[in-house]
């Protein structure tokens, strides 16, 4: 939203509408945002340690899976019709010598529900770690409800962990027919140290006899620039450079004790890092993210406007008098376009975002239409830098 907005005709400087003022502070905002963002791009070069760059080959999270029930619910689980909660429940206590049929069981404080859990690097059983579990039938609500025992599997089908326990969700879900209200997500919960790890999946370091680290953002000079940096700390050649995200450490070479102490010293050394020229763009939310010295060509910007409001209203016409007709309702359609004149600003050779954003401010650029705008500077050869639209 244009600064006229947020200086339109109403008392006080403040628009006529609570919506024009909201959408004209989210875009003050964000204009705010990418100025402090491009003054600092300007000092693009920082120091930057190894382990915020990049993370070591083979040492990483596995993703764990399970289905199971979750019982104790108040009349919010399943219904019947979720056969598959009802089969659950019957193989479960068959396994406990209970023979039921499923088709005449009528359980509502009963959900079948999926159990999601990131087992972390280096996990050792004893270990507990976090679970979600959520929803997979048509239960209104998880609300306290308890996560029988559960086996957790990962993409080999292996058991990694087994989870129970008690269910803490962050919203609720109250009221019956169509008085009711709903909070986030009552369907969905979690279990903090709900799942105990039962397998090994930690990584032997001593088998290795190179260290791959890999560059969280490929980079040819960032690549480079650690591998200078490992040789010079070490004072001899032990890293290698493979591509733009691989640089390998020939351990044997290095002399350190152990592979450990080896990750420790290589991943505190520090290199200077630029930060690449890159403007994200997310068009569902109109928000705009330039990180890096982002620059522009010498260009031209005419931005207009042209609105077209369709009105329609239920107008009824009364008959003739003294005739045999009956009021009828007939749409009455009004239409009004306003074109507003294109406004324009120009930009030399070097400038920079703080210039872009606060020009197309002036000229009442809202924060999609600056969207819009940069796609096309792009696209005519203006913008130097990677422009990603997500």
């Amino acid at each position: 939203m244009a600064v006229q907005l947020l200086m339109g005709n109403s008392r006080k400087g403040w628009p006529a509408t609570r919506n024009s003022w909201l959408q004209g502070l989210a875009l003050f905002v964000i204009v705010e945002l990418l100025a402090t963002l491009s003054a600092f791009g300007a000092d693009a070069d920082h120091k930057v340690m190894i382990r915020d760059l990049t993370q070591i080959q083979g040492v990483r999270d596995n993703q764990l899976v399970g289905y199971g029930l979750a019982i104790g619910l108040k009349n919010t689980g399943d219904s019947q019709q979720t056969f598959f909660t009802v089969q659950t429940l019957a193989n479960s206590l068959q396994r406990m010598g209970v023979q039921i049929t499923p088709g005449v069981v009528v359980v509502k404080n009963v959900a079948a529900v999926f159990v999601t859990a990131t087992l972390p690097p280096f996990a050792r059983p004893g270990m507990k770690i976090d679970v979600t579990v959520s929803s997979v039938g048509d239960a209104k609500s998880i609300q306290g409800g308890v996560l029988l025992l559960t086996a957790l599997r990962a993409a080999n089908g292996e058991v990694f962990a087994e989870a129970q326990g008690p269910l803490v969700i962050g919203g609720y879900s109250e009221g019956a027919a169509g008085n009711s209200k709903s909070v986030n997500q009552p369907t969905v919960g979690r279990i903090a140290e709900g799942a105990t790890v039962e397998r090994d999946a930690s990584v032997d370091l001593s088998r290795f006899k190179t260290v791959s680290l890999l560059l969280l953002n490929s980079d040819f000079t960032a690549a480079r620039d650690i591998a200078d940096v490992i040789n010079k700390d070490f004072g001899k050649p032990i890293a290698t450079a493979l591509d733009s995200r691989r640089i390998d450490v020939d351990v044997a070479a290095s002399g350190a004790p152990s592979v450990p102490i080896l990750i420790s010293r290589v991943q505190n050394l520090s290199i200077t890092f630029r930060s690449p020229a890159k403007v994200v763009v997310n068009e569902r939310t109109g928000t705009i993210v330039m990180g890096g010295e982002v620059r522009l060509s010498p260009v031209s910007v005419i931005q207009g406007s042209l609105t077209i409001d369709v009105e329609t209203k239920h107008v009824v016409v009364q008959p003739a008098p003294l005739s045999n007709g009956k009021p009828e309702v007939v749409d009455e359609t009004k239409i009004s376009v306003n074109d507003a004149p294109a406004q324009s600003i120009q930009l030399e050779e070097g400038a920079n975002v703080d210039e872009l954003i606060k020009g197309l401010h002036a000229i009442g650029a809202t924060s999609h239409d600056i969207i819009s705008i940069l796609q096309a500077i792009k696209a005519a050869g203006g913008l130097e830098a990677d422009l990603e639209v997500i």
